[in-house]
């Protein structure tokens, strides 16, 4: 397995999420979004395993309206861009193992079809 996860430090799911393999000994790579964003071929592989680009957005999260972009709603091609410039307004975590799977949230119940 080659697991990834993405999110943040103040993201309680993320943390949920490191606890759950850490507590199976399963290795996973952390990739803090406020220090590194998602590149866009990252992007498009984990939209095409979660139900597209829009199954990434966080429209309910702070970041979401403070940029305005709740009276925008962007869509298509504007929110990959916009998850590009700001990694800030995706849903987190984000799992990935490896190119074949993915998950938005606190899954556990996917992970463990992983194992």
């Amino acid at each position: 397995m080659n697991i990834q996860i993405f999110g943040t430090k103040k993201c309680q799911d993320t943390r949920k999420a490191e606890r759950w393999f850490k507590e199976r000994g399963i290795k996973f790579q952390l990739v803090d979004l406020n220090e590194k964003a998602m590149s866009a071929g990252e992007l498009r592989s984990v939209a095409a395993r979660v139900g597209g680009i829009e199954a990434l957005i966080d429209r309910e999260g702070k970041r979401y309206e403070s940029q305005g972009l709740k009276y925008k709603a962007p869509t298509g091609p504007r929110i990959e861009f916009a998850l590009i410039e700001d990694p800030l307004l995706l849903k987190t975590p984000i799992v990935r193992n490896g190119p074949q799977a993915a998950s938005i949230g606190y899954h556990p119940e996917i992970w463990e079809t992983w194992t």
